[in-house]
């Protein structure tokens, strides 16, 4: 069995194993890390082979650190990004390149439409009907997108949602609300099948989809570094965070916003929370916290949008792809079904 894991901001971690009456033989690490002294690489390769192939990470992580020489000095990698690697090689895991990658930049949609399209496309994938996708999202109206478990009254002003124009939606992955000017964010899609995650968790999975958008940032001149669990940052603020649900349709759905040219007094303004984060950290500007793309390249957002392509394509490959007639059709019914309704936006009052 062979997997391989780039360690987000780091090197490439390799390992080669077989599998004898349900233990791992034969191990063997490799990659282009930095490792001292020579004798660690024989001594990570001792700790691993022996140990039961359905052990958790955990215990993989702790042998390694516990098999390391007190002098041991790991560059590039953790005993954590050989850990996930091995899960990867078990489970079988894909890489990137392993796929033919569509890339979707469609027109403007409603924002309900854009939630409708990130359930479909993703269980599109995962039914094998679409290839794995990138899709960057355009707007034609500004949305609060409520994450899955929001409080709806908690999270947002809604007089004030109002008062600006902003629609209010939820979407069907966790985390935070997204404050969605339009014109004034870049958000994107990826949707793969779940092979591409096997063996990571959550938060591995988070910086391993969004490698490329950082190397993307930083062809722009941006210092942009990933900080756990889903924020994309760099040393003067935050620029955009993910989210990700995992379908049991065997596809994972990862969407990320990004700040363009945001107006942090209005985004406090409407979320509530905003104003509470503020509070908490002592600032009295949102626009101190979300640092916009805009400021720190000074490019338009079609520019910015246009490395990003050329960045992924580059690294993966791509060919242009659409929305077809049939996901188009069936995503007009989610929204009638689902997203459009009242009852799925208030479901957590």
């Amino acid at each position: 069995m062979h997997g391989e894991f780039k360690v987000p901001g780091g090197k490439l971690v390799v390992v080669d194993l077989d599998v004898v009456d349900g233990v791992i033989a034969n191990f063997q690490l490799a990659g282009d890390f930095f490792l001292e002294p020579d004798s660690a690489l024989e001594a990570i390769n001792a700790a691993v082979t022996g140990l039961p192939a359905d052990a958790e990470a955990a215990r993989f992580t702790a042998a390694i650190q516990q098999g390391l020489p007190r002098d041991a000095v790991l560059l590039g990698f953790s005993a954590e990004a050989v850990s996930t690697t091995i899960r990867r090689a078990l489970k079988q895991a894909t890489s990137f390149r392993d796929y033919q990658w569509d890339l979707i930049h469609g027109a403007a949609e409603s924002p309900q439409m854009q939630l409708a399209l990130d359930q479909v496309l993703t269980e599109e994938v995962g039914a094998g009907r679409r290839k794995p996708t990138l899709r960057i999202w355009e707007w034609n109206s500004p949305a609060v997108v409520i994450g899955s478990f929001q409080s709806v009254r908690n999270e947002v002003d809604l007089d004030n949602a109002a008062k600006y124009g902003f629609d209010v939606v939820r979407r069907i992955s966790g985390g935070g609300a997204m404050f969605m000017d339009a014109g004034s964010v870049i958000t994107y899609s990826i949707y793969a099948p779940s092979d591409l995650v096997q063996g990571m968790s959550f938060a591995d999975s988070y910086a391993f989809l969004d490698e490329w958008v950082i190397v993307a940032l930083k062809a722009l001149g941006i210092d942009a570094s990933y900080q756990p669990l889903n924020d994309i940052t760099s040393p003067t603020g935050k620029i955009g965070g993910a989210a990700q649900k995992r379908l049991g349709a065997g596809a994972v759905l990862h969407h990320v916003t990004m700040s363009y040219d945001m107006d942090g007094e209005k985004m406090v303004q409407v979320l509530r929370i905003g104003r509470e984060k503020m509070s908490d950290k002592g600032t009295k500007s949102a626009a101190k916290r979300v640092d916009p793309l805009r400021s720190q390249t000074g490019l338009s957002r079609a520019e910015i949008i246009d490395q990003m392509k050329a960045t992924f394509t580059g690294l993966y490959g791509s060919t242009p792809g659409e929305v077809t007639a049939e996901e188009t059709a069936k995503a007009h019914q989610l929204v009638a079904e689902k997203f459009g309704t009242e009852e799925w936006l208030h479901r957590v009052p």
